[in-house]
């Protein structure tokens, strides 16, 4: 595992430099710069708040293409009658401010820093991350955020406060960009994620589809 230098932005080759269980470099800083840079790679940040930054390309890496998402017929019922309404970068800061807050089954507090919120903040003021809303009589009731490279979508976190919300919007943001969007990060293993269609692949694989997606910018 490589310790970054503060003052210069790099990271190990993932394609050649596989690490510990897919973390393969701690340290360095959360500028928005290095972010952006570290996804353009395929490496993304994940620690706990108060410990040391770690830097991660794992293998297997686990993701969605939105022509394989799947809709139980519940999920359809509730899709039909209009439950939920979504919209896009109309609350990032709302979105993932409540993805930091919510808490969940197994999880002791958050792994989303302030500092390491911030930086996303910015990304999206920038135009480089985006955040999908879902609404319910016109309260903020779930949604997700990441960072759109090309098309390619780099999904983060999402929250829901209500039962489906999260399912919904996220199978809305699929299926509206199947045409646009090649694949989802989905990074590591979730069972919600895996329900609407998620599997493994090989991190050769997914290198191989950000690469050509850079490549095509």
């Amino acid at each position: 595992m490589v310790r970054l230098d503060e003052n210069e932005i790099s990271f190990p080759d993932p394609e050649t430099y596989d690490g510990q269980d897919g973390l393969i470099a701690f340290g360095g800083d959360l500028s928005v710069e290095r972010i952006w840079f570290a996804y353009q790679l395929g490496i993304f940040p994940w620690y706990n708040p108060g410990e040391e930054i770690l830097w991660w390309s794992p293998d297997p890496r686990f993701v969605l293409f939105p022509d394989e998402i799947k809709v139980s017929k519940s999920m359809q019922k509730i899709l039909n009658r209009n439950v939920f309404t979504f919209s896009e970068n109309r609350d990032f800061r709302g979105v993932i401010k409540n993805c930091q807050q919510t808490s969940r089954k197994g999880q002791d507090g958050t792994w989303l820093s302030n500092e390491l919120m911030e930086s996303f903040i910015k990304l999206h003021e920038y135009g480089l991350a985006k955040s999908i809303e879902v609404w319910q009589d016109g309260e903020l009731v779930g949604g997700f955020y990441g960072l759109q490279i090309g098309n390619l979508f780099c999904g983060e976190s999402m929250f829901a406060k209500v039962s489906n919300a999260s399912k919904a919007g996220f199978i809305h943001f699929a299926q509206s960009n199947k045409n646009t969007i090649e694949l989802i990060d989905c990074q590591t293993h979730t069972y919600h994620l895996e329900s609407l269609g998620a599997r493994m692949i090989s991190k050769k694989e997914f290198l191989k589809i950000l690469h050509e997606n850079n490549e095509r910018r």
